[in-house]
């Protein structure tokens, strides 16, 4: 009699306990959206996860993944005509009816036509990255319906683009891939994010773990972008490759272009280091030997070593030149294990960080406790 007792307590008691632990993954996750509610709504999207723009990468496939798996899909425009971007749009919709938006660089001499493009398909969201944009920029794609999105590599920049008319501010650390600044990604969040409260800021730069996010969420910001993670995803058309060197390589693998002259300025890029990088460093100092020699003039020089990297990304992402392409990746780049799918990935973030508010009720349980325990023995 008793042992029936027994096991029908325990059949009626192990119902109650999923229930409990399904109700406190709920809350935890209730938690988790309530940190980006104001990401998710200005996106549009399940996630605040933005997908960097990268180019050659982030094209129609990839974007569509990460829109499809409740992130937001960026397409990375780079060097494409009007009529090139044109079609890529309507590519990604043809694989999409989640938002997604498009990464616009400023300094493109046909900038405003790719405006009008993005607004006659009715992009939600246009970024612009690569320089300072000019407010008749932001105008036209606001009085075209869009969103402006725009990076900012300090506070005081961010705080003129939010007057200028910007939506939202990305904020990109030095450990992010390809173009960087020179301050982390770490003191940029504290700079901006305690001060920047009138827009929706995102985080980017060496993320790759959902604990960060949740870190950076608290902190203040809306939601994050990341860029690397997606590289080695199922859906992105990087040639194998580059993928298994993004697999194979560690965070300290990742470098920033070295400037051996300031006479002649190198902008910093952060990639891979392979036999190119190498390579750049002593065409450099041969350009550098012939303008002291009068064999070159200064403006010569310096467009010998810009064009060192010219089709560069191209031959390794598409054509898997690993030793004379450039490899470009965030430090974030010694997480990426394996090939995943981009819904994997995106899973994996979310319970990451799930995991982490879950460790934190753990530990606040014990203390509490402990702490219980202790004035017990007392008294």
């Amino acid at each position: 009699m008793s042992n029936g007792l027994a096991a029908a307590d325990l059949t009626q008691a192990r119902p109650r306990s999923a229930e409990a632990s399904a109700a406190v993954g709920d809350r935890r996750r209730a938690g988790l959206d309530r940190l980006w509610a104001r990401g998710r709504a200005f996106l549009g999207a399940d996630l605040a996860i933005m997908g960097g723009a990268m180019t050659w990468v982030s094209e129609r496939n990839l974007v569509a993944a990460i829109s499809n798996a409740g992130g937001f899909g960026v397409i990375a425009s780079g060097s494409m005509s009007p009529s090139l971007l044109d079609q890529e749009i309507t590519a990604t919709k043809a694989l999409t009816a989640r938002p997604f938006g498009v990464n616009l660089i400023t300094m493109h001499p046909q900038l405003l036509e790719l405006i009008d493009a993005c607004v006659e398909h009715r992009v939600g969201h246009v970024v612009l990255a690569g320089g300072i944009p000019t407010g008749a920029a932001m105008q036209r794609i606001r009085a075209g319906g869009a969103r402006v999105v725009c990076f900012a590599p300090a506070l005081v920049l961010a705080k003129k683009l939010v007057r200028m008319g910007a939506d939202a501010i990305v904020i990109e650390g030095s450990e992010a891939g390809g173009h960087i600044g020179p301050v982390s990604t770490a003191v940029l969040a504290q700079e901006v994010l305690p001060h920047l409260t009138e827009v929706p800021v995102f985080v980017a730069g060496g993320i790759g773990r959902g604990e960060a996010i949740l870190s950076y969420l608290e902190m203040g910001a809306s939601g994050v972008q990341l860029g690397t993670r997606f590289v080695c995803a199922h859906e992105s058309i990087a040639h194998p490759l580059f993928k298994r060197a993004f697999i194979r390589a560690s965070a300290r693998d990742a470098v920033a272009s070295v400037q051996l002259d300031a006479r002649f300025p190198v902008i910093p890029v952060r990639a891979l280091a392979n036999p190119a990088t190498d390579r750049f460093r002593e065409v450099q100092r041969q350009v550098i030997d012939r303008f002291n020699g009068g064999e070159l003039s200064q403006k010569d020089a310096q467009l010998e070593i810009e064009h060192f990297w010219a089709g560069a990304l191209r031959r390794a992402v598409i054509d898997g030149d690993v030793e004379a392409g450039s490899l470009m990746a965030g430090q974030s780049v010694g997480l990426v294990s394996r090939e995943q799918s981009t819904a994997e990935i995106l899973a994996e973030l979310v319970g990451q960080a799930l995991a982490a508010i879950a460790g934190r009720d753990q530990r606040f349980t014990s203390a509490l406790s402990g702490s219980a325990e202790g004035q017990g023995a007392g008294g």
